[in-house]
């Protein structure tokens, strides 16, 4: 009997949209029952799902983990990760679609943590048989809100009904945050500088999906976002990549920062997220990262969890 939930019928997991309506419910349940059953070790009943795949692993940019997590989800399903030169991903050795080609020949997926988006749409493109997994690009953060919404499943049940405020930079996580969220009737409410929020298009596209009444909003004040709400997120104010802006946007960001007076604004017991890493001082303070409300290492453990079962949904 096959243990592993029906797969997706997308060959590509380069965001959130690529799930159709329920396979998100389906991957996080999935997701818990793999948490629970890895003390079993080899005799959980996912442990051979990849059966000896290949999965080939490019990162332009550095990762703890992306790397460290999807490296063991492919050892712990039965699978073998190939990691793959940096390289490979600027084509200029050669085209990025000829090495996307020789990929599919020798292993079944491919996950591309990269600066631009666009290469990792390349990738799916050129190969019909390369299942590719975005790990992270410039546009979107899939795997995180994965793991994100495992986490507030492990908190709050069903978050139908939930509120979470989303504060700071309207950058790739937050775009795959808003994505996820009200897909599992979770509202949002939206928080950046002028000139840093969300565009329009992703706002619209997370409207479009969401289920059971859930909301998207916007607001100036971060206080104003925060207020009544049962999460507050948030991430850096400066990407990799983006190292030049850093002092400026440490200047816009400044009333952006998640402190206990922003918490306190929250609803009682409501959780910090934050995908990390954190620059405390920056846009959390210490006292509320290492408060009790903060499950950001929860996010990080999940991680693991929601990754395996993306790469069994996809190719067991």
């Amino acid at each position: 009997m096959n243990p592993v939930a029906p797969a997706t019928p997308g060959k590509d997991f380069l965001s959130i949209l690529d799930l159709v309506r329920g396979d998100l419910d389906r991957l996080l349940g999935l997701a818990a029952q793999m948490k629970a059953d890895r003390r079993l070790g080899t005799r959980a009943p996912t442990a051979d799902a990849l059966g000896g795949a290949h999965v080939a692993m490019l990162f332009e940019k550095p990762s703890l983990r992306t790397r460290s997590t999807f490296e063991i989800a492919v050892r712990e399903l039965g699978g073998h990760a190939l990691h793959l030169p940096a390289e490979f991903a600027q084509g200029t050795r050669e085209p990025l679609e000829d090495v996307a080609r020789n990929l599919e020949r020798w292993v079944r997926a491919l996950v591309i943590r990269t600066f631009a988006h666009r290469k990792a749409a390349i990738f799916a493109a050129a190969a019909s048989d390369l299942h590719v997994i975005n790990a992270l690009s410039d546009e979107e953060h899939p795997c995180q809100a994965l793991a994100d919404m495992l986490t507030l499943r492990e908190r709050w049940g069903s978050g139908r009904g939930r509120t979470l405020a989303y504060v700071g930079d309207g950058n790739n996580t937050a775009t795959s945050l808003v994505h996820a969220a009200p897909q599992l009737g979770i509202s949002v409410h939206l928080a950046s500088p002028p000139g840093y929020e969300l565009p329009a298009r992703v706002v619209d596209e997370a409207i479009r999906g969401a289920r059971d009444g859930a909301s998207v909003r916007s607001f100036r004040d971060p206080r104003q976002a925060a207020a009544g709400v049962d999460a507050v997120c948030t991430d850096v104010w400066t990407s990799m990549g983006q190292e030049a802006e850093t002092e400026e946007r440490r200047r816009v960001f400044a009333g952006f920062q998640v402190d206990a007076a922003l918490m306190a604004a929250a609803a009682r017991g409501a959780l910090f997220m934050h995908c990390l890493p954190a620059h405390r001082g920056e846009e959390v303070t210490a006292e509320v990262f290492e408060s009790d409300a903060s499950v950001v290492f929860d996010q990080a453990e999940n991680r693991l969890h929601t990754q395996k079962a993306l790469l069994a949904m996809l190719l067991a």
